[in-house]
């Protein structure tokens, strides 16, 4: 059966006249002839009938059935023909092996109907295998053979990761486009309402796609309670200052009466302190432990609250706390600069409460100084250093530290930045205020600015050294686009750029309340102790190296996954500048700077509400609800037949034949001839 998609094209065919009126047209020609006298000639009336007939059939038929084609490749001509019936249909079998399915039997329930129905497939049918966890992983291509299918299928193993239907809504339109004709999707899971995405349309599939369900979690979810979070310090150097030596855990109850929950605080394996909280019916109660008394080191700690209920994997949530002793930080300014060591200084020690010391040294006195025995450096308007210490310096970059530099007025009078290179700068004097920031740069990062920028629009600047950024990030631009704040990496090292002082006056920045929550987390920062320890979430990512290559020697790193196995090969260590965290425990790593570090990883709580989404909410998203998307979907995947586009044959055939009447015109009308 043939049809047109687009047949409004099809008023085209009215044009098939001008071939007609083309060849009718024709002027008669009469050539004058020499006669000596007309007497004998007798006065008749020529008739046009002759002039008026076609001529040249062949060059006639030719172009009228030129423009015929191009008007029937116009309207997209196609013809049905008959596809594959249901069992002929790719099958798509989607496993959820999310946090969530570790919930009682929910699991094994899902794999062992996805093997029933995978069993009961006919022979011929293909199918292919997906998971649905953290991430979606194909595991086959379509294909028949049921064992290696059985084989892909039963070795699915539940994770902890979030399962997300609008990324399997995304891998499936992905898929979908290989396939021309329709496909059945069978999804095994527990139906979680906190696995629909926030817009709906992200977890729609294509019309060509039937999706059927099949909800595991069959019952009413029952009553669960976790960790929802817990506040904690990654460093600890002071374990009495109740301010920072202490952890705040959140406990949530979902689908639960008020009760009295237990909560524990265990210490590498050991129960140190123990509370009762009173949790509300369907809410949350916070519990707090002081101080935290930890050794030296790095301590695996977790807060767990009493079990009892159906999910029993997020009843603890794990972070790490390292102890430690006030770390030094070396800072190295212009012999004739009081003003920077002692801002910076108070900035640091009303943050850190002790967690750092300064040790400020002036440029020319800094020869002797190893940058190594050092959390980090600050160089503040150091612009002439001397050349022993450079090179310790660059050295220590490329294996790993990282440096503050302020460049103020003596660095614009040299017109060059220790250790960042580039062309000579040339200063100038502003007026400005900061109009951009990059609040999530670890540095700078702030949940909620604010309209004065994070209290950075207060800041005045007067003097600047503007800098190349061609290897940098910038994180803060002044108000007219100038960059301010600058972050490079070297080797394996950072160096984090302030285009003005640290003094008060080439800017007013230490004067505001800004300036101590900059210098707090920029220090934590460059110190590194936020990525050796403290807690993340599954399926986030580690940094093992700053640079894809290193300088001068050969990087390695090393993971140590809770189960005790490095699922790093060492080729991969070498190589390999981040690492997926994939299970909730804790993870011993080893940096290709040298650091080693350990973290705690805890699944996304989003998993632990098991509330699942409503009847109305699954009819709609697999088009049995009703409606015209609906109706229309059921159109698209009844159908018996698939349609076949000609268009593209009709302008094969449409440029053979202009090819032909290009060369008959020529022939015919190459030379006019006279009629007699």
């Amino acid at each position: 059966m043939m049809g047109f998609l687009a047949p409004w094209f099809l008023a085209g065919l009215a044009g098939l006249g001008i071939p007609v009126f083309v060849h009718l047209l024709r002027k008669h020609i009469t050539v004058p002839r020499p006669v000596s006298s007309l007497m004998f000639f007798e006065r008749g009336t020529q008739s046009s009938t002759k002039h008026h007939r076609l001529r040249y059939l062949l060059l006639f038929a030719l172009r009228f059935a030129l423009l015929l084609l191009v008007v029937l490749a116009f309207a997209n001509p196609f013809v049905r023909r008959s596809a594959a019936n249901a069992n002929g249909r790719p099958l798509m079998i989607v496993l959820d092996n999310s946090f969530s399915m570790r919930a009682g039997t929910r699991f094994a329930d899902a794999k062992r109907e996805a093997l029933a129905l995978l069993a009961a497939k006919p022979h011929s049918q293909r199918a292919q295998v997906i998971a649905l966890g953290g991430q979606v992983q194909v595991l086959t291509q379509p294909i028949t053979d049921a064992e290696q299918l059985r084989v892909a299928l039963d070795g699915v193993q539940v994770g902890d990761g979030y399962g997300s239907y609008g990324e399997l809504g995304k891998a499936v339109r992905a898929l979908s486009e290989t396939e021309a004709g329709p496909i059945d999707l069978h999804l095994f899971s527990d139906m979680q309402r906190s696995a629909m995405p926030a817009s709906f349309a992200d977890a729609v599939f294509p019309q060509t796609v039937e999706l059927t369900l099949h909800n595991v979690a069959k019952t009413a979810p029952s009553p669960n309670w976790t960790v929802e979070s817990v506040n904690a310090p990654a460093d600890l150097t002071d374990t009495k200052d109740t301010s920072k030596s202490r952890v705040q855990a959140v406990v949530a109850g979902m689908g639960t009466d008020e009760t009295v929950k237990t909560v524990s605080l265990m210490v590498n394996g050991k129960e140190v302190a123990k509370r009762s909280v009173k949790v509300p019916a369907n809410g949350r109660a916070t519990v707090e432990f002081a101080p935290l008394n930890v050794g030296y080191g790095f301590n695996r700690c977790e807060v767990r609250v009493n079990g009892g209920d159906v999910l029993p994997a997020d009843d603890a949530s794990f972070f790490v706390v390292r102890r430690l002793d006030p770390q030094h930080v070396l800072f190295v300014h212009n012999a004739r600069d009081e003003r920077s060591p002692l801002y910076f200084g108070a900035a640091l020690n009303a943050a850190s409460h002790g967690a750092f010391v300064v040790q400020a040294v002036a440029a020319d006195q800094a020869t002797d100084i190893d940058p190594k025995k050092f959390a980090f450096t600050v160089l503040s308007d150091a612009a002439t250093l001397p050349s022993i210490f450079e090179h310790s310096l660059e050295q220590y970059v490329a294996s790993g530290g990282d440096v503050l530099i302020a460049a103020g007025v003596e660095t614009g009078r040299r017109g060059e930045v220790p250790l960042w290179g580039g062309e000579h700068v040339k200063p100038r004097n502003v007026t400005a205020s900061v109009g951009q920031v990059d609040f999530t740069y670890p540095a700078l990062e702030q949940t909620e600015p604010g309209r004065d920028n994070g209290g950075w629009a207060a800041a005045r600047f007067f003097y600047i050294v503007p800098v190349d950024t061609s290897l940098a990030r910038v994180v803060a631009r002044l108000s007219d686009g100038t960059p301010l704040l600058l972050e490079r990496q070297m080797g394996e090292g950072r160096v984090l750029l302030l285009a003005s002082g640290l003094e008060n006056l080439t800017n007013d920045l230490p004067l505001h309340p800004v300036f101590v929550a900059f210098v707090d987390k920029a220090s934590r920062y460059l110190a590194g102790g936020e990525e050796l320890s403290g807690a993340k979430t599954v399926d986030s990512f580690v940094q093992l190296r700053s640079s894809a290559e290193t300088q001068g020697r050969t990087a390695s790193a090393e993971v140590v996954d809770p189960d005790g196995r490095r699922p790093l090969s060492l080729s991969e260590g070498r190589t390999a500048r981040t690492f997926r965290l994939t299970r909730a425990g804790f993870y011993q790593i080893r940096f290709a700077n040298g650091r080693s570090g350990e973290i705690g990883v805890n699944a996304d709580r989003r998993e632990s509400d098991l509330t699942p989404m409503s009847a109305e909410m699954q009819g709609l998203w697999t088009g049995s609800h009703g409606g015209q998307n609906a109706a229309e979907k059921k159109q698209v995947l009844g159908t018996n037949d698939r349609r076949m586009g000609l268009w593209w044959y009709v302008m094969l055939l449409a440029l053979a034949v202009a090819v032909a009447e290009t060369a008959l015109s020529s022939r015919y009308l190459g030379v006019q001839r006279e009629e007699v």
